[in-house]
């Protein structure tokens, strides 16, 4: 599924791995977009879990399903 999601405020890029390999973009509006692929809800589950507990503040999540195309082109 492909996923993105807006914080409140910033978060360093160092933490990308972390959350699930999402990219991280700063926006000049004082948000953080992620956005990347992840293998299922539970995975996204996960992600918001940890954003949790970091303390941050969601203020949008948007999903979209993956066409099998996309799917066969992702990394493993």
């Amino acid at each position: 599924m492909r996923c993105h999601i807006r914080i409140k405020g910033y978060l360093d890029p160092s933490w990308q791995e972390w959350i699930e390999g999402l990219e991280i973009v700063h926006e000049e509006e004082g948000t953080s977009k992620f956005s990347g692929s992840l293998r299922d809800q539970a995975a996204l589950h996960g992600v918001l879990a940890k954003m949790r507990g970091l303390g941050l503040s969601v203020l949008a999540i948007e999903t979209s399903e993956v066409s099998p195309v996309e799917e066969s082109d992702a990394p493993c």
